[in-house]
């Protein structure tokens, strides 16, 4: 099975995981003095993280290179102090030391379901006039409200087997006008397709969709290298939407219990604000049939 591009061919998740987040420190915000004159190497070096996080220079660059493939939590856990990792960039290099440990492949993985149960779609009816959507791991649109939808400009015109959030955001021209920070967006979508691809690289539902990105989308291919692993859960967005305006929007990000991978995306106004108003308006579908829940035409 074909697995996610990345960068070079050499090494191991772990390893490369390591590189790109050791470029992105710098000497001063690892606590080191600053020196004098021009680093050839931008962040840290080897010998600097391996210091500061109390390894030997040699144990730390067979990590980095894929030599070494099982090192123990105290070292991984000192890695991500110096390296000034986040929680979740953190349990990430967690699970990328467990994936180079594994002495056997894993066993070939098949891609999760897509189906909604009609509980979900009652749930997404019930929601109105909030908008809501569920979208798989890969953020492929599964099931939506019509308000849900129409937060995705365009996105009713396409196909439903092409409806994925990332392909949107990246490939669409009109998706950078509707957001009003398009490259926050952006970065959590790589975000969660990076964190997957770090553990399940031939993940087939990953595969072509990455592929596809790199292959189209000079800016996936800048922020695919930089191994970033955040993504957003929760927050507020403002779109700019034809036919509605400027509409800010709160919204939280939950998984769905007894689907691997599904995500339920709600977004929410307080009553009797303009945004609110605006709102209603967004749920009311201009073409009824282009917004019917997605696991009705996905069969």
């Amino acid at each position: 099975m074909a697995r996610v591009q990345r960068n070079g061919g050499d090494g191991t998740e772990l390893g490369r995981f390591l590189r790109a987040h050791r470029t992105r420190v710098t000497p001063e915000e690892a606590g080191l003095p600053s020196g004098h004159g021009l680093r050839r190497t931008p962040g840290l070096r080897r010998e600097e993280l391996a210091t500061l996080a109390g390894v030997s220079i040699d144990y730390y660059t067979r990590i980095e290179r894929g030599k070494e493939t099982r090192p123990s939590p105290s070292v991984v856990d000192a890695l991500a102090r110096v390296l000034l990792l986040d929680e979740r960039e953190h349990a990430h290099l967690r699970d990328l030391a467990v994936c180079a440990a594994r002495t056997t492949a894993p066993e070939p993985a098949t891609a999760p379901t897509s189906s909604v149960g009609p509980g979900i779609e009652l749930l997404l009816e019930s929601l109105r006039p909030n908008p809501a959507v569920v979208v798989s791991r890969t953020m492929d649109l599964l099931a939506w409200n019509p308000g849900g939808l129409r937060l995705f400009v365009g996105m009713e015109q396409w196909p439903v087997e092409k409806r994925n959030v990332a392909r949107w955001v990246f490939l669409n021209p009109g998706a950078r006008t509707v957001f009003d920070h398009w490259e926050e967006q952006i970065r959590a979508c790589v975000g969660r397709l990076r964190a997957l691809a770090g553990t399940d690289p031939a993940a087939p539902d990953l595969v072509g969709l990455v592929d596809e990105l790199l292959a189209e989308s000079p800016e996936f291919v800048e922020l695919w290298e930089r191994y970033d692993v955040r993504a957003h859960t929760h927050g507020s967005k403002t779109f700019h939407l034809p036919d509605i305006g400027d509409l800010t929007l709160e919204y939280q990000s939950m998984q769905l219990e007894g689907a691997p991978g599904h995500r339920l995306v709600a977004h929410y106004a307080n009553p009797g604000t303009p945004d609110h108003d605006k709102m209603i308006l967004l749920d009311m579908p201009v073409t009824e049939p282009d917004l019917k829940p997605a696991q009705e035409k996905r069969n």
